[in-house]
């Protein structure tokens, strides 16, 4: 096997390297490519990665490069975790919002548009390249926003397969399997539906039994846990920007520095740590980064599909019919049973009705944005900001698209 992994400079390929390493003999896996724009930091990532698999015993190679051509020739999975323009670009979305009194944020709201409107036109570039190079090759993303990302592969790109992956549905199912004793997360079945970090949990089964009273502590702290016990439900994180929006703003305000700037320091520190020749394990600052359980997730996916296991994992993918009164061929992140050749949605009962509403605004969101990202359309831009619940108001939304368009004009050449 061969897997591929674009954006491999990223300080999460570690935790890659490392849930390969625990897996590389049922994968079969012979070689690890690692892709990435920036040739130094991949040295950088990419050696610290070879030290992890050679200190581990590990059989595989891995190989480093900047072509991607190279990268993809004859591979079986392709993993994307690109950003484009980098963390620069992810402080400029996080700003952006603040200077508009919105929320700031890197996947949601004005923040999480205008990393998708640089990022779509890349991904479906990238996915061409998939079906000349590596025409049987899955493609998994954790590129963010991830949801909006696969909606616009699997719309615009079908002929390549694809299936979108995010850290929080495994984070929960650890979280509960750490609560009843059970030694793995894919033992614990979440009744999880909605879009990527816009999504509700509603009931849990593990071996047989439901387990959904003994599961209130896996909901992570937020504003929105205080009503979530009269709603019936679990509120994913990311919920709290729509819930609890003004007291969002309120710590925003308060707040001397975005995440952002926090994660840029936290990956200057993890790079100096990568570069330590005499390290070769993944150092606790990684915990820092955020996106636990990456690995776990991304490895495990693979594996399930590689070798049939028709696992459940919750994943985004196109529903097919499987959620009542949607249209089928929205992308949501829901339960599915992996196979090799499939990605199967399990049948889901509809969100409850103060949760589907908002689910449908959020994905007209989506799809106008997808639009205006390919077609350079600022109407569909300026539809996108409005639909948008924590977009801006209608008197600003205009003077708003152009500070957004003109922020990240380099990567806009479609708007102007």
């Amino acid at each position: 096997m061969k897997i591929t992994t674009v954006g491999g400079g990223s300080t999460y390929t570690p935790e890659l390297a490392q849930g390969f390493i625990e897996r590389q003999e049922k994968l079969g896996l012979r070689e690890w490519w690692l892709m990435d724009t920036d040739p130094e930091r991949l040295q950088v990532v990419g050696g610290f990665a070879r030290r992890m698999v050679a200190a581990a015993g590990g059989s595989f190679e891995v190989r480093l490069t900047s072509d991607l051509r190279a990268a993809l020739e004859g591979a079986d999975f392709v993993i994307t975790q690109i950003r484009v323009g980098g963390m620069a670009a992810r402080r400029r979305d996080e700003y952006l919002g603040r200077r508009w009194g919105l929320v700031g944020q890197e996947t949601t709201g004005i923040g999480g548009m205008a990393c998708a409107l640089r990022t779509v036109p890349v991904m479906l570039s990238l996915a061409e390249a998939i079906e000349r190079h590596s025409p049987r090759a899955c493609l998994v993303n954790f590129t963010n926003p991830s949801g909006l990302v696969l909606e616009a592969l699997q719309r615009h790109a079908p002929q390549v397969r694809s299936v979108g992956l995010c850290n929080s549905p495994i984070g929960y199912q650890m979280a509960a399997a750490a609560i009843l004793g059970l030694p793995g997360p894919f033992e614990v079945h979440l009744d999880y539906l909605g879009l990527n970090h816009l999504a509700w949990i509603r009931g849990a089964r593990a071996r047989g039994e439901d387990v959904w009273q003994r599961l209130g502590a896996i909901a992570e702290p937020s504003g929105a846990s205080k009503v979530e016990e009269r709603l019936g439900v679990i509120c994913n994180y990311y919920l709290q920007y729509y819930y609890c929006t003004g007291s969002v703003l309120e710590k925003q305000r308060l707040e001397e520095a975005s995440r952002a700037d926090q994660v840029i320091d936290i990956e200057k520190r993890l790079l100096e740590k990568y570069a330590d020749p005499s390290l070769d394990r993944m150092p606790p600052e990684l915990l820092e980064r955020g996106g636990a359980f990456y690995s776990t997730a991304a490895a495990q996916l693979i594996e399930a599909m590689a070798l049939d296991f028709g696992e459940v994992h919750i994943v985004n993918t196109r529903q097919a019919g499987a959620v009542p009164g949607v249209p089928a061929d929205w992308v949501m992140e829901l339960p599915c049973e992996v196979r090799r050749d499939e990605i199967r949605p399990l049948p889901a009962a509809p969100l409850p009705l103060f949760a589907d509403g908002l689910m449908r605004t959020v994905k007209s969101y989506e799809l106008l944005t997808i639009q205006a990202a390919l077609a350079g359309d600022r109407q569909a831009a300026l539809g996108a900001l409005i639909a948008h619940p924590l977009g801006p108001d209608a008197d600003q939304a205009l003077e708003v698209l152009a500070d957004l368009l003109e922020t990240n004009r380099d990567f806009l050449p479609r708007f102007f």
